[in-house]
């Protein structure tokens, strides 16, 4: 590095000491390609302006012409000329890579947000799959449960069905008892009238109204077996 520096000096020297006497466009044309150079070395704006005295000191130096302050200047503004561009690009590129990194940075802010809300989504996707599983499973249950209850109603009608059957049926065995009690009841009276009917009028009578109380007891026993029978068939 210590020798390309040297070298880019002597160039300077005699760059600048060419502009002094080819005239002002052959030197600047010089000036603006050593600017080039130190671009390409990497030299900032003072290491320039260190060669740059150190030439203007070595022309005095030598006994040649020295350049006057504004042909000195000139020329260094032109060396400087490359350098500034560089500086601008780089400006131009550091406000672009801000610019790039204020983007990124929104784009980081609104990738973390959308994250956030997906992961608030899958979270209450994951919920609401857990909530219809339970309502799954608790549907199920009272499903399995209405089906007990069902069978248990089915096996109680059942049983009140069979039950109010045979209820009909003792209902039905002590009608027939009663009734074939009192068809013997009256047939025994029957048989007592015959007897009395040769005797006499009063005997008869008394026979009669024995007989059609006998009846009329039976015809309440009857209607009363009847009339439970009824409820129980409603029922």
């Amino acid at each position: 590095m210590k020798r390309k520096l040297n070298v880019l000096s002597q160039h300077y020297v005699a760059a600048l000491k060419q502009h002094l006497q080819a005239g002002s466009a052959t030197g600047l044309q010089a000036a603006r390609e050593l600017g080039r150079q130190a671009v390409d070395l990497g030299l900032e704006t003072l290491s320039m302006a260190r060669i740059h005295d150190e030439s203007l000191a070595a022309l005095k130096a030598a006994g040649g012409t020295a350049p006057t302050e504004k042909q000195a200047k000139t020329f260094f503004i032109e060396v400087l000329a490359p350098i500034e561009r560089t500086h601008q690009v780089a400006i131009q590129a550091g406000s672009q890579l801000r610019a790039l990194n204020q983007t990124l940075g929104r784009r980081d802010v609104a990738l973390a947000v959308s994250r956030k809300s997906l992961r608030q989504g899958i979270a209450g996707r994951k919920a609401a799959e857990k909530a219809l599983a339970r309502s799954v499973r608790h549907s199920q249950k009272l499903l399995r449960e209405s089906h007990r209850l069902q069978r248990h109603l089915q096996l109680l009608a059942h049983r009140i069905l069979s039950a109010q059957e045979k209820k009909r049926q003792k209902i039905s065995l002590q009608l027939q008892d009663e009734i074939a009690q009192t068809l013997l009841g009256i047939n025994v009276r029957l048989l007592s009238l015959k007897r009395e009917a040769g005797r006499h009028a009063a005997g008869l009578r008394r026979e009669i109204a024995v007989t059609r109380r006998v009846v009329n007891d039976s015809l309440q026993t009857l209607n009363g077996f009847a009339s439970q029978f009824r409820t129980g068939h409603e029922s």
